[in-house]
């Protein structure tokens, strides 16, 4: 049989089985949530946009914050608001707590065995008590406090010796939280960053982060029409067992390198790899290596993108920049740098990452979950097998919950606001940029103190200039779509030291 005449077979089996589906799905006596008319096989996907979050957002607006869609043979519920998402989150959470099949857990992710896309149950189980209890409990957070204030501090030093030149903020961020976050995981730094942060490797590893993630937030057509998986009609998969060679040669060769001796959460897994749990589940090595890669994917980039946004809110804001730095003169002085101690002295400075987080959440369309079973939710029905997407990005711009939602206002969140007892670890659903329910983001507490040390030494230490003396006013903000919210142009800015000279001294 001709090539051609596999794919026509191939299409036309795909039309039948769409069919087929759409025959049983009436079966149910609750209508589905509206949405917009599907193609044949197709489904939604010319609907999704080169910007999905933006796309469905829109689309929301027009069938309401509960929507069904169909993308090639899945049925996809999308939660645009914070009462749907806390019916999926909190009230079904139990229903909606593994994910769909995808081409980025099997091909990258080790094919399902790390924590972000395992199934739930023992083994994620297992995965996510050794995260939290070694790498994110408050106990490790106190701990490892030293290592990244000493990171912090080393990007304190570079910035100050720029000497007037504009530097590109999101990349060094990119080496100071992998550094930091390296320390705690392998006990050793992993990029050099001179002058600047400049190594490129560094470089290097961020693009392999930034690809991951692009590749992560596309809508692979294989993982919704199964049968066409094989012809790769995006080329996604390719991209992505080359990009998982890659990673899997940086994290064999970290592996390899580790000094066995030293006190950090590789040398814990390590020594568990043959030790059963209460259930009777130990460790693998493809599983460290699995957990390790969820580590640096998720836990750099995040933190350092979200700060490059919190500065760039800074600069266009000058008034509120200005608010900041008086609040940390006066909690701090300009003596020293910020320590993460002085973070619950700072409420200003609390309601600013606040706000960021609001108006640009790391993940702005959360990771997949999949329905274990059908259930009900506001009289619709949604199908076993459903995959659920949480548009967080529209969820925090929702101008039924948030007033002149667009407008950068740290203020809603202090006393007297609108929002003033409102935070984004989970619980309050008009904001949830880590998400919520079983599958919260496993290390949002070490990203929340990241954030929020590294914005502080930044506000506090520097005055910042755009290059070129470029207005604020006429600054991109635009998005470059990927699982994570990149900045469409990097922020290339002007540090101007503010505090006293020996701060900056590379023996302070």
């Amino acid at each position: 049989m001709s090539p051609f005449m596999v794919v026509f077979a191939t299409i036309a089996a795909a039309i039948l089985v769409c069919r087929l589906i759409n025959f049983l799905r009436r079966s149910s006596s609750l209508p589905l949530p509206p949405g917009p008319k599907p193609w044949p096989v197709l489904g939604n996907f010319p609907h999704m946009g080169p910007v999905p979050h933006h796309s469905l957002a829109a689309l929301a607006r027009v069938h309401g914050p509960l929507m069904h869609l169909r993308l090639g043979f899945v049925d996809v519920v999308v939660a645009a608001s914070a009462s749907v998402a806390e019916q999926f989150l909190k009230i079904h959470d139990s229903n909606f707590s593994s994910r769909p099949p995808n081409a980025g857990a099997k091909y990258i992710a080790y094919n399902y065995q790390d924590l972000v896309f395992a199934p739930y149950g023992p083994r994620w189980r297992l995965l996510r008590k050794l995260t939290s209890v070694h790498l994110f409990s408050a106990k490790a957070l106190d701990v490892f406090r030293h290592l990244r204030e000493e990171e912090v501090g080393r990007l304190t030093r570079n910035l100050g010796s720029s000497e007037g030149k504009a530097v590109n903020l999101g990349q060094v961020l990119n080496v100071c939280t992998t550094n930091a976050l390296a320390r705690v995981m392998i006990g050793r730094r992993v990029f050099d960053d001179g002058n600047g942060g400049c190594d490129p490797r560094a470089d290097e590893f961020k693009n392999m982060v930034v690809e991951v993630m692009v590749l992560a937030g596309v809508f692979n057509i294989g993982d919704f029409i199964p049968s066409l998986e094989w012809l790769d009609l995006q080329g996604v998969q390719a991209k992505m067992k080359k990009l998982h060679q890659r990673f899997d040669a940086f994290l064999s060769t970290i592996i390899e390198e580790h000094d066995s001796s030293s006190n950090n959460l590789l040398s814990i897994l390590l020594s568990l790899k043959d030790a059963k749990d209460d259930d009777g589940n130990h460790l693998t090595h493809t599983e460290i290596k699995a957990l390790l890669l969820n580590m640096f994917t998720a836990g750099t980039d995040t933190s350092s993108s979200t700060t490059e946004w919190a500065i760039a809110e800074l600069i266009r804001n000058p008034r509120i920049l200005t608010q900041v730095q008086q609040e940390l003169d006066t909690v701090v002085g300009r003596d020293r740098t910020v320590k993460e101690e002085d973070l619950a002295h700072l409420p200003y400075l609390q309601a600013v990452i606040k706000e960021t987080f609001r108006l640009h959440p790391s993940t702005p369309l959360s990771l997949p979950r999949v329905a274990a079973e059908s259930c009900e939710i506001f009289g619709y029905h949604i199908p076993k097998g459903s995959t659920l997407l949480v548009n967080v990005w529209a969820i925090a711009r929702d101008p039924k919950e948030w007033a002149d939602p667009l407008e950068f206002r740290p203020e809603r969140f202090l006393p007297g606001g609108e929002k003033a007892d409102v935070d984004v670890k989970g619980n309050d659903f008009e904001v949830i940029p880590f998400g919520a329910g079983r599958r919260i983001c496993a290390g949002l507490s070490l990203g929340l103190r990241m954030v929020q040390l590294l914005t502080a030494t930044l506000a506090h230490s520097f005055d910042w200039e755009l290059e070129n003396g470029l207005n604020p006013e006429k600054m991109n903000m635009d998005e470059a779509y990927g699982l994570t919210l990149q900045r469409a142009e990097p922020l290339s800015v002007v540090p101007r030291p503010r505090l006293a000279p020996h701060v900056y001294s590379m023996n302070s």
